[in-house]
């Protein structure tokens, strides 16, 4: 007959003397959390773009467009732009960072300076060339006129509420173009209900 192994027996206190030392060689060998004991390694530039405390967030809306339609882009500005200073901005186009989103402009090359007036309300858009010959179609349009809006206009009215009134070839007429900026960013002419 033969005998089951017998088991040697540890101890209590052999027992925590192992666990301890098993504890100490895991804790020497396992790896760190990605910080070096070296000290401070310099690594560029400090962190940006965060708004300071009591300063207030300026931002100016302009709009492009992509294979989807209009599109706004908000960019940081130390004042408030008035529509003539946003539209600045949109003929100068998408930064390489908004084209590489997609983001185009339907606004053409223009040969003759766009300009911008405001009055309580209202913005009167001077451009060079035809709405009604198609020099400016329907996205042009909507990017101009909803980047105006949303710049600073006299009169506390909501941007979807600003009458944008739209010259052709510079001339002041009597019968501009006016559209209003729908909150999806497409321009709508104003109808006779609308007009003040």
């Amino acid at each position: 007959m033969t005998r089951p192994p017998t088991r040697s027996r540890r101890s209590p206190r052999t027992a925590a003397a192992a666990l301890s030392a098993l504890s100490a060689l895991l804790i020497a060998t396992a790896p760190g959390c990605g910080i070096s004991s070296t000290g401070p390694v310099p690594a560029g530039a400090p962190a940006s773009g965060v708004q300071q405390p009591g300063t207030e967030a300026r931002l100016v809306r302009l709009y492009f467009a992509d294979s989807h339609g209009i599109r706004a882009v908000s960019r940081p500005v130390d004042r408030p732009l008035e529509p003539q200073q946003a539209l600045d901005l949109l003929l100068e186009g998408p930064t390489s960072a908004e084209r590489q989103r997609g983001l185009i402009s339907q606004v053409p090359p223009i040969a003759g300076r766009l300009t911008a007036t405001t009055a309580d309300g209202a913005v009167d858009v001077f451009v060079p060339v035809g709405v009604a010959t198609g020099d400016l179609d329907v996205t042009a349009v909507s990017q101009l006129a909803c980047t105006a809006a949303h710049a600073e206009v006299p009169g506390d009215k909501p941007p979807t509420q600003i009458d944008i009134r739209i010259h052709e070839n510079n001339i002041r007429s009597q019968n501009p173009w006016t559209v209003r900026c729908g909150p999806n960013g497409n321009a709508a002419p104003v109808t006779t209900s609308q007009a003040r």
